[in-house]
């Protein structure tokens, strides 16, 4: 198995997941007094865990599919539409 891949997902997921609506909803979740803090981290963990795995399924599916498609520009595409749904809902 090769480490250097696996750190560059783990680096690449970890940054990724900084920041997002999942993390902050799950600092919102843990700020609230009558809530178990270890309670949301094990369902937030194991939330993260199936949508996690739903996607590397996915991917595993769709392999032969997705050679040909640009995905970082798909992805990119992706995170911009994003970004620009969140500021226009924010002016909202």
């Amino acid at each position: 198995m090769n480490y250097q891949i696996l750190l560059s997902i783990f680096i690449s997921v970890f940054l990724a997941e900084l920041g997002d609506k999942t993390q902050l909803a799950t600092l919102l979740f843990s700020s609230k007094g009558d809530v178990n803090p270890w309670g949301v981290f094990i369902a937030s963990s194991l939330a993260l865990v199936l949508s996690t795995a739903i996607a590397v399924l996915a991917g595993t599916l769709a392999q032969e599919h997705l050679k040909a498609i640009p995905l970082k520009l798909i992805a990119g595409i992706g995170f911009l539409l994003l970004g620009v749904w969140t500021v226009v809902d924010y002016y909202k």
